[in-house]
């Protein structure tokens, strides 16, 4: 019966679409409505406040809703993970919620629903962060769980034991990517023998070394008040979070030593401009290229910002409009912009067949230049800049946005009221800064690399790309600046 009734609906429905069509195919615009003003955004400029020991206590208020997102962050990342343990940090962010102060990881987790929350736990480049969004009235317990795991982490040897085995499964599996094996190869090529240039989830050999105490001795020396700073967004207010955070870490004591130096996180490359890496039997090439951007603390970081969503930072930017759009290579094809604390990676990539690897490279390789060698008309950067200030918007209608968003900031120092400048910023971009800032950064030095079945696509990347270099999968060695083994290793 309900089967015979949907039938008729469709009848229905359908009769009165080829009715309404004629009137439908006149009305309907053929191009897109213009991008509208630029929302208004109120954004309360976020409070910084210091501990006796060090830790930042930053808070930043919205109320109206009774919740709270806490992070606390490390401003240390992957790029202290020691040269033959990669992935070192991003584990032992990842065994804080696994056992602490006589907790077991289930205990832990219990804790967390008990109060309407979980805790997340990771480290990216130059931070590793522990975070939970909880009901303002269980702020304070989630501060004290929040203390525990960050401050009297077990590291257990049975809870090391299965996160390594674990993180070894997942790093296979991406692997055996083309696109993102790509990305880790470029990574390297732009940033050479420094600190962002090996993989920050670690290889299946350097998670494999990794042992208790080199874990504890990475926490030991990382994890400290006057590395860390304290996240509250939400309904929360300064004197309150300055309490709270004296309350669960005033006494977590400073140490008497220095803290590690940071290594550079860019230095010399030794991997070819164009690496061709062979994984036979691939059903699809990844094609990546990379050049090196400046750090966070740039004057152009947001012309950069700007310049990136019109090359591939959306569906309707450059990339994804040359490859997939007109020519159907690719399901997509995008690139962003990283900028870290002393360098910086602009990367585009996207997936397709093999024999469309080499007609892809030149593709991307040419909208990377064409960006610096001509004016983006003033239709394309409007709207462009009106995808980033939406996707800005959005970000900050949860708390954990608004966490992150306020955390980003503080970990590279910028000035917090720039939270609320974003739009304001993004607007001022203008058609020749962004020549400008393109021709500078992408003109030239670009890493080019492309994974898939090499038999496919090598003699055709080649006649444009002579000097280009192959590899086979099996015996690269994501642990050498090479990428390849050390001889008599």
């Amino acid at each position: 019966m309900n089967r015979r009734k949907n039938a008729f609906r469709l009848v229905v429905f359908t009769a009165t679409v080829i009715a309404a069509g004629n009137v439908a195919a006149a009305e309907f615009p053929a191009t897109p409505p213009a991008p509208g003003p630029a929302p208004a955004l109120s954004v309360p400029t976020p409070t910084v406040q210091t501990l006796a020991n060090g830790l930042q206590v930053v808070s930043v208020r919205r109320a109206g809703l009774p919740l709270v997102t806490a992070q606390l962050i490390v401003r240390s990342g992957g790029e202290m993970d020691p040269p033959a343990l990669a992935g070192l940090a991003d584990l032992t962010a990842s065994l804080l919620s696994k056992g602490a102060a006589g907790k077991s990881a289930p205990q832990i987790a219990a804790a967390a629903e008990a109060l309407g929350g979980s805790l997340d736990a990771a480290a990216g480049w130059d931070e590793s962060a522990v975070g939970i969004t909880v009901t303002t009235p269980k702020l304070p317990q989630a501060l004290s769980l929040l203390a525990e795991v960050v401050r009297q982490p077990d590291f257990s040897a049975a809870e090391l034991k299965r996160a390594q085995a674990q993180a070894i499964d997942d790093l296979r599996l991406l692997l055996s990517r083309p696109t993102a094996l790509a990305s880790l190869a470029a990574s390297r090529g732009v940033f050479g023998e420094g600190a962002y240039g090996h993989s920050r989830g670690g290889t299946p050999a350097s998670l494999a070394r990794i042992g208790r105490a080199d874990v504890q001795r990475l926490h030991a020396a990382l994890y400290r008040p006057d590395n860390a700073i304290l996240i509250l967004a939400g309904d929360v207010t300064p004197a309150q979070a300055l309490a709270l955070g004296q309350a669960s870490f005033g006494d977590w004591a400073r140490p008497a030593t220095p803290l590690p130096a940071r290594p550079a996180g860019k230095a010399a490359s030794r991997v070819p401009a164009v690496l061709l890496i062979d994984q036979r039997g691939a059903g699809q090439a990844g094609v990546v290229a990379a050049h090196a951007a400046p750090s966070r603390s740039d004057d152009g970081y947001y012309v950069g910002t700007v310049a990136n969503a019109v090359l591939g930072g959306s569906y309707s930017a450059r990339l994804n409009e040359e490859i997939r759009i007109k020519r159907g290579l690719s399901y997509g094809a995008f690139s962003r912009l990283q900028p870290l604390h002393d360098a910086g990676l602009w990367l585009a990539s996207a997936q397709t067949k093999n024999p469309s690897a080499a007609p892809v490279v030149e593709l991307m390789l040419g909208e990377f230049k064409r960006l610096g060698d001509s004016r983006v008309g003033d239709a394309e950067l409007a709207a462009r800049k009106a995808t980033l200030i939406g996707a800005y918007g959005r970000s900050l209608e949860t708390t954990t946005g608004l966490a992150d968003q306020v955390g980003q900031l503080a970990v590279y120092g910028v000035p917090l009221d720039e939270i609320g400048r974003y739009i304001a910023k993004v607007q001022a971009v203008t058609p020749k800064q962004v020549e400008k800032y393109a021709d500078k950064h992408l003109a030239a030095g670009a890493v080019t690399v492309v994974v898939g079945d090499a038999a496919q696509f090598a003699a055709d990347v080649r006649k444009a790309h002579p000097q280009a270099a192959l590899l086979e999968s099996t015996a690269l060695d994501l642990d050498s600046p090479t990428l390849q083994p050390v001889l008599g290793k």
